[in-house]
């Protein structure tokens, strides 16, 4: 299998990951008004034919004449359930995710998501080993909180002062002030779940009999797209908006729609194979345990830059709503850097 041999290798593969992740969602946007129950089945496949793809090419290209089956094979069937179990939970939290985007944009969904994920994640960290010292991981985890929360008061403003402006336009549906609840709780399941499947992934690749990255990712997909179907049923019959949903009404959907789909899957795992196998590269190629857990995690920002610059969803904001939006850059920014300078301390036993 092909893995990154230098620090330059390495480093062009996280900077994809960053992109790759931070940017996959645009595809839901592109698709116009479609909704995310139907999108995600393409997206879930094209998870799992992306997975294969960089399985059977570079997963079996290499001097070291170890394929994607080698890896496999060689692998302990524990670990290829940690895999598997790392995708279904995954799945999950993604699909919420995407409800959450369908909500309340991708400007206000990946921030609080991803940013309540970060702290989930860094607690079992932690929790599970012996490294990082707890002062710097709590400074970081209260900015990341404090993140959140400026990231779900400017949504909630900003909901605020388009139902004014519309209500003086006389096109308001109602009176009442718009509830911003439903988005952000969304948003706040999602992470919970999103930062407990990583601990799943790194058990699959532990060990004499751990997976490879491409062989992981492949377990990781069929996780992905297999629990599509258990999940969606409910989501597609208990709706987070609108009417509920047939599974015939995929086919109503059009080819561009389709292909879009297939594409967000096609990015997200790439970005996830990229992260893999930058991870499984030498030692001596690794980047800086601070800049690479940095940039694994900072995709949330350039998800919320697309959604405020490309996709206008705070247009029109007042001077409260960008000040709010800056300091949940800033705060956002500020703990990820001070989480990871936990790593470079040693826990006391």
């Amino acid at each position: 299998m092909i893995l990154p041999q230098t620090h330059a290798a390495v480093l062009f593969l996280m900077t994809l990951s960053l992109l790759c992740w931070g940017s996959w969602a645009n595809t839901y946007k592109l698709a116009g008004k479609w909704r995310f129950e139907l999108y995600y089945f393409d997206f879930a496949a094209g998870v799992a034919l992306a997975a294969f793809l960089y399985a059977i090419t570079v997963g079996n290209l290499g001097y070291d004449s170890f394929s994607f089956m080698d890896d496999l094979m060689h692998a302990g069937k524990r670990q290829w359930l940690y895999g598997f179990m790392g995708g279904v939970i995954f799945n999950l939290g993604n699909m919420i995710l995407m409800s959450a985007i369908s909500v309340a944009g991708m400007a206000v969904a990946f921030p609080v998501g991803i940013g309540v994920a970060t702290i989930v994640g860094t607690t079992l960290a932690y929790a599970g080993g012996r490294t990082g010292s707890p002062a710097p991981l709590l400074a970081g985890c209260v900015l990341i909180a404090a993140a959140v929360v400026a990231a779900a008061l400017a949504y909630r403003f900003h909901a605020v002062l388009r139902h004014e402006e519309l209500a003086s336009a006389g096109k308001a549906a109602s009176t009442r002030r718009p509830s911003s609840i439903k988005g952000i709780v969304l948003a706040l399941v999602s992470g919970l779940l999103m930062g407990s499947f990583f601990p799943l992934v790194d058990k699959a690749r532990d060990g004499d009999i751990g997976l490879g990255p491409y062989a992981i990712a492949a377990v990781f997909a069929i996780g992905v797209f297999l629990s599509t179907f258990v999940f969606n049923v409910f989501l597609m019959n208990l709706p987070v908006e609108g009417e509920p949903l047939e599974i015939l009404d995929i086919f109503k959907s059009s080819p561009k729609q389709h292909l879009l789909g297939l594409a967000g899957g096609a990015v997200w795992c790439t970005g996830l194979v990229t992260s893999l196998a930058a991870a499984s590269a030498p030692a001596e190629a690794h980047m800086d345990t601070a800049a690479g857990y940095f940039m694994a995690q900072a995709f949330a920002l350039i998800a919320a830059l697309w959604g405020i610059l490309l996709w206008k969803e705070f247009k029109g904001a007042d001077l409260r709503v960008k000040a709010l939006t800056v300091f949940m850059f800033l705060l956002f920014v500020c703990g990820l850097l001070v989480i990871s300078q936990a790593s470079l301390h040693v826990r006391a036993a």
